[in-house]
């Protein structure tokens, strides 16, 4: 006789991935739509009915776990309005439905990407997201959470996330090797687990970092007559912050100072999804 599968509701590491993901899907829609949403979720008994056409279905496999993958399923509504409104944010008025659904989708990439790091800071072994794929999830999944989203004046119908049973049996019970990590807070299991070879590459290339006063067009004619003392007026106020540009893409902005006789820039505003957008255009 089989043993009973387990549940996920049973498993408290559940409920931390979940909080995560959740608060991570809100802070990735709040950066590409400048409007920040609110999320909740809850357990529930089963998923939405086989084969219900208004859900949108994505399958994230995590490579690293046996038999790990999530499902997160969104209706219409869900998929339509986020990706209409992050489009609309990077300029666009008007949107084509496959291009809200496919900005939907780097929108979950994102998201779970954060989910994958939430379960690597709670087990201590790296998790890693692997080639995502339309699909719903199996018959016989038994690991279901509703989602509500809501942004500012509507709200919108829940969302489900569909855990598959090798997952939840890794949340329930880590690998011995990473029994340890998991009585470290999880913030510090994080700073403790080992970068991939590919981040350790990345973090070794060099970008240009340019800080950008401001900007002016000029006539050719006005451009011959430019000599030594000539002012040219820029398009930012004294007092307005100046831009950091990383590889020619507006990354944030800031206050000029001096630090030990050298110019230097103190943050103050990271740059949205949007004037990332924008800059490069």
């Amino acid at each position: 006789m089989s043993p009973e599968p387990v549940r996920l509701e049973s498993v408290n590491a559940a409920r931390s991935v979940l909080s995560q993901w959740t608060q991570g899907l809100v802070q990735v829609l709040e950066s590409m739509t400048d409007q920040k949403p609110s999320a909740d979720w809850q357990f529930q008994n089963d998923g939405p009915a086989a084969g219900d056409a208004e859900i949108l279905w994505w399958q994230q496999p995590f490579p690293t776990v046996a038999g790990g993958t999530v499902w997160i399923g969104a209706p219409h509504d869900v998929w339509e309005t986020c990706g209409a409104l992050t489009l609309k944010a990077a300029g666009l008025e008007i949107v084509d439905p496959a291009e809200a659904r496919n900005t939907w989708f780097e929108i979950l990439g994102q998201s779970l990407g954060v989910m994958a790091r939430s379960i690597t800071a709670l087990c201590g072994a790296e998790v890693t997201c692997g080639a995502g794929s339309e699909a719903a999830p199996p018959a016989g999944v038994a690991g279901y959470a509703a989602i509500s989203l809501s942004f500012p004046g509507q709200a919108l119908p829940p969302m489900v996330a569909a855990f598959s049973p090798g997952l939840i049996e890794f949340l329930a019970a880590p690998p011995p090797e990473a029994a340890k990590e998991v009585m470290r807070p999880a913030a510090e299991g994080r700073g403790d687990a080992q970068p991939s070879r590919t981040m350790e590459l990345l973090l070794d290339v060099d970008l240009p970092i340019t800080i950008s006063f401001g900007k002016a067009q000029l006539p050719v004619k006005d451009v011959l007559k430019l000599t030594t003392g000539s002012i040219v007026e820029l398009n930012r106020g004294v007092n307005e912050p100046v831009e950091v540009l990383v590889n020619h893409c507006l990354i944030a902005r800031g206050e000029v100072v001096v630090v030990e006789g050298n110019y230097g820039v103190r943050i103050q505003e990271i740059a949205s999804r949007q004037d990332r957008l924008r800059s490069i255009r």
